[in-house]
């Protein structure tokens, strides 16, 4: 058997699900230092999502293929948290189990420190209903097209009686329309009708005028053209500023991200690899992981564009095993890699060294 055959079933096994609590108790015992690592299970009042060691996979037959294991993580009440990674990496699975949509296997989700994920009070599933929304990627498909926009705006308070009588209902649906950019008028068009960018105001339209607590932005100008995108992140964000909302911004492009967010997570194969604020992140990126996808911005100067050095990134440099899990681990103030020990190590050192050289 070849070595590179031999890393991947070593790793494969590292990962399997029935494996995942020896594997922490082998981790626990390797920790000849005490190295911080993101644990969100001891709470912060500030924080109005937290994911502490969660699973999410999906069934086929009686197959079960885990894609998101051990993620955990903090939103920060009226923060812009931005999730990144190549398509398939999990980030749209972890926003919808945020929003109950997908069922998590292992761990906890928990919003304003109750816990939401499993079975909830009827009192505490319209409270999740109204105080957690979501944009979708495809503003074509999450609008029926059966429906008028007045009927498809207003279709959440109309559920849950926000509103006072049709004179208030009507006027609360055109404000929030002025306010997205459409005029009035269009309450009586269809889908249709109307542009990608259009559509895609109509559904921030829907899920506004619930005055959410919690915003999951499911890459909502991927399918927009260019000159629209701007327009969209800037409409998001003022109404992140004006409700002090949290938003969490799942795209694949990390120069979009970087305006919007104020803290960034990388998510490779279902794992959270690195996590910081955003522009530290930029200055100061660790996991290969990280650099490989900031290569992958295009610059605007053709000369350094051809000049400059793609980062590939192997999983399989890694070379973890049993004896030698990697974990969330904190190497510098708020900057958290997934590492082992020995990488630890090495970051702490390149970091270090990098502020002396910084000093100078």
């Amino acid at each position: 058997m070849s070595d590179e055959i031999k890393t991947y079933l070593d790793v494969a096994e590292i990962y399997r699900p029935e494996n995942a609590k020896r594997n922490k108790k082998v981790g626990s015992k390797l920790k000849e230092e005490d190295h911080e690592t993101l644990d969100v299970v001891r709470g912060n009042p500030d924080d109005v999502i937290t994911m502490s060691h969660v699973d999410i996979g999906f069934k086929r037959g009686t197959d079960l293929r885990v894609v998101v294991q051990d993620f955990s993580l903090a939103l920060k009440r009226g923060e812009v948290f931005g999730l990144v990674g190549e398509s398939g990496s999990g980030k749209t699975t972890v926003g919808r189990s945020i929003m109950r949509i997908i069922p998590i296997l292992n761990g906890e989700i928990r919003y304003n420190g109750h816990l939401i994920s499993g079975n909830v009070g009827s009192a505490r599933e319209r409270e999740l209903k109204t105080k957690i929304q979501m944009i979708f990627q495809d503003p074509s498909a999450s609008l029926n097209d059966r429906a008028n926009i007045d009927y498809i705006v207003s279709e959440g308070i109309r559920a849950f009686h926000m509103y006072e009588n049709e004179e208030d209902r009507l006027e609360k649906v055109t404000d929030m329309m002025k306010r997205v950019g459409l005029r009035p008028e269009h309450l009586k068009r269809y889908p249709h009708e109307f542009s990608g960018g259009q559509r895609q105001r109509v559904g921030i339209a829907r899920a506004m005028l619930m005055h959410p607590e919690v915003i999951i932005a499911d890459e909502p100008i991927s399918a927009l053209d260019v000159s629209i995108r701007a327009q969209v992140l800037n409409l998001i964000k003022e109404f992140q500023k004006e409700s002090n909302m949290t938003v969490v911004f799942i795209a694949h492009d990390l120069s979009v991200v970087k305006y919007i967010s104020d803290r960034i997570g990388v998510i490779y194969g279902g794992h959270l690899v690195e996590l910081a604020k955003a522009n530290r992140l930029f200055e100061m990126p660790l996991h290969p992981y990280t650099k490989s996808l900031l290569t992958a911005i295009p610059l605007p100067d053709p000369k350094i564009e051809k000049g400059k050095k793609i980062v590939t990134y192997d999983p399989f440099a890694h070379h973890y095993r049993y004896d030698d899990v990697p974990q969330l681990y904190e190497v510098e103030k708020d900057h958290y890699v997934r590492c082992n020990l020995k990488e630890l190590a090495e970051y702490k050192a390149f970091v270090a060294n990098s502020k002396k050289g910084g000093s100078k």
